[in-house]
């Protein structure tokens, strides 16, 4: 498998007058071609400001400190913003999380697809709605000879999110990533937009960034997961050796807050405490204050890295000591 995306000690800040806030501290981050990477973690655990980052679509109080990134070998973090815009139109698209707010309600939803296939694709008006009819129709949208005429507020919320779905993939991209896409959606509509996504993954032989809170999720979906906090990648590894084996503290604390389904009344055990403040933020380990295997150095310095497998590594003291998580 290739490499597709390459990021390598990504740092983005945010500034509020002479206070800096860091939000990404340090990411490295890879996606072959053909594979879904989950990226999952709280809210506010860096995962939106890092593909932004990546996109060139940090705010104007944000600024890339550092990082290289390089898509299929090309860095593109060093092009100009015309440059990104045209990247990001051509080789990489985005699904934003609200579809209820992501389209314009002034906007036939047909109206949404043919601009950007007429700016991405140079394509007529007359060639750019039979190609929208055509993409609505891939992405489950039934009649869509009379849908693409249509505006937002007739479409349901997983209506709308296919719709979105159906304008990323008119850019043809190598990489899309979703970001939260099936959060406002109702558990049944979720399902459908899951299978929809690695339908359209496979036959448009992409690769797929999922980010998302709901571990539940990147199980159905994703070959590969990043656990993320306070800016930080926790760890990462296959899908099955985030389930049945985790290393990090942290991701043994989210996988003991799902409801089990299994019938057993087992009593769900929260995360204590919260998230670390932007403006306040640890020495140590950023997790050293919620975890149960905290030890001194923890509050006053940063762990290295200790892999486990080619595919399998995390940050934490208890791993370089070969230390093991009970319950």
């Amino acid at each position: 498998m290739n490499q597709l995306l390459k990021v390598k000690n990504l740092r983005t800040s945010f500034y509020d007058g002479d206070l800096k806030m860091e939000a990404v501290r340090g990411i490295d981050l890879s996606v072959q071609k053909g594979e879904i990477l989950g990226i999952v973690g709280e809210s506010g655990s860096g995962k939106s400001v890092m593909v932004k980052s990546i996109l060139g679509m940090i705010p104007n109080n944000a600024k890339l400190d550092s990082g290289e990134i390089k898509l299929d070998g090309k860095r593109i973090d060093n092009l100009s913003k015309k440059e990104q815009r045209v990247i990001r139109g051509r080789d990489i698209a985005m699904i934003f999380q609200d579809p209820m707010t992501a389209l314009n309600p002034l906007k036939k939803a047909g109206d949404h697809l043919i601009v950007v296939l007429m700016r991405v694709r140079g394509m007529k008006k007359k060639e750019a709605k039979l190609e929208a009819i055509e993409l609505m129709r891939q992405v489950g949208i039934p009649s869509p000879e009379k849908r693409v005429d249509q505006y937002p507020h007739e479409f349901s919320g997983g209506m709308r999110q296919r719709v979105l779905i159906a304008m990323a993939l008119a850019c043809k991209p190598k990489l899309l990533i979703a970001d939260e896409p099936t959060t406002a959606l109702d558990v049944t509509i979720q399902a459908q937009i899951l299978e929809l996504l690695k339908k359209l993954q496979k036959e448009n032989d992409m690769s797929v960034v999922f980010i998302t809170h709901d571990l539940g999720v990147v199980a159905t979906i994703c070959s590969r997961i990043v656990v993320m906090y306070a800016g930080m990648v926790m760890e990462e590894g296959l899908a099955n050796e985030i389930f049945y084996s985790p290393k990090h503290p942290y991701t043994k604390a989210l996988l003991n807050s799902i409801p089990s389904v299994d019938g057993e009344k087992t009593r769900l055990k929260p995360i204590k405490g919260s998230a670390p403040s932007l403006r306040k933020q640890a020495k140590g380990c950023p997790f050293a204050d919620r975890c149960e295997w905290a030890m001194d150095k923890c509050f006053s310095e940063v762990p290295e890295y200790t892999s486990f497998s080619s595919t399998q590594k995390c940050m934490c003291f208890l791993a370089e000591e070969g230390g093991k998580l009970d319950d």
